[in-house]
């Protein structure tokens, strides 16, 4: 694992802390002394997610490598027009994005490379899905052991001497995974912290808790995109089970049903559902939406505006 990174992972974790804190602090202070240093946050920060292309690549998912591939290019891109930024609108649309990063970004880390908090996020959505598809009258559904996920190989979470406060060693792709029963017998599917959809509803977060409007409206907004992107997820995950239940056999292109609906079907499905609460919240936060224009136009995906007939 280690060869298909561009330094090591703990290297890239501190660069990727370092400048999401840069972000937060030039956010956070509006005084334009730290304005400097954005452009080194943004760096910092895009590297974190480019050192994972190699890993992505090597584990054959083409979306991940083109997304991880493309952060820092974009990152050098964001530094560049921070040093030359002008317009007051697209200075404040950046100070936005830099404070969604950081917002979304920070917890993210710590959550991933805290070994306790990874595995208390994976136990409670896979305890929540497992409920779910038992209640539905599937199976009885239960959770398995917990295992660490080791360069050497796995090995039980009670049993792991590693450090479960930071994450020091070195892993694999998924550093932690719960195993899945059914009715007593293994199922042979884990869930891992990608399972808990944490990654999504972190970017509603950072999106939302930068923006400069009402405390009311801001925990609106959370609560809304919080319990919709959970509640989808557990019913995704509920769903990839029972099909795995029910059609063990079916294979397209050597995949399984699982595999199929896990990496395709399902993230086709959720990219879908994430564009229409971003539609939601747009109605709801127009500040967010003009902020999210404003970045966009420099790459001609913005509207732009109409003419004006005489």
């Amino acid at each position: 694992m280690a060869g298909d990174l561009l330094v090591d992972r703990s290297v890239a974790t501190i660069l990727g802390a370092i400048g999401m804190f840069i972000l937060f602090v030039t956010w956070k202070m509006r005084s334009g002394r730290f304005e400097i240093l954005a452009p080194i946050g943004w760096i910092f920060t895009g590297f974190y997610f480019f050192n994972e292309t190699g890993s992505y690549y090597a584990h054959e998912d083409p979306v991940l490598t083109i997304m991880s591939a493309a952060t820092l290019p974009g990152a050098i891109a964001i530094a560049f027009w921070e040093r030359r930024v002008e317009i007051e609108k697209q200075a404040s649309a950046l100070r936005w994005f830099r404070g969604t990063v950081a917002i979304a970004g920070l917890p993210y880390i710590l959550i991933a490379h805290v070994p306790v908090l990874n595995v208390l996020a994976i136990w409670f959505v896979a305890w929540q899905s497992a409920l779910l598809l038992s209640f539905a009258g599937g199976a009885d559904v239960t959770l398995g052991d917990t295992y660490a996920n080791t360069t050497n190989g796995s090995v039980e979470w009670s049993s792991w001497e590693g450090n479960r406060w930071f994450l020091t060693e070195e892993m694999s792709e998924f550093s932690f995974h719960t195993e899945l029963m059914v009715n007593g017998q293994h199922l042979h599917i884990n869930f891992v912290l990608a399972c808990t959809a944490i990654q999504s509803m972190i970017i509603f977060v950072g999106a939302i808790s930068a923006l400069d409007i009402d405390w009311r409206k801001r925990v609106r907004a959370l609560f809304i995109a919080l319990s919709l992107i959970h509640i989808l997820n557990l019913f995704r995950n509920a769903g990839l089970i029972w099909l795995q239940m029910g059609y063990p056999d079916w294979r397209w292109m050597n995949l399984t049903i699982f595999e199929f609906g896990h990496a395709y079907a399902s993230r086709f499905v959720s990219l879908g559902a994430m564009f229409l609460l971003a539609l939601v919240l747009f109605e709801m936060l127009p500040q967010m939406h003009k902020h999210v224009l404003t970045i966009l136009r420099p790459l001609g995906l913005a509207p732009g505006k109409k003419k004006s007939q005489s």
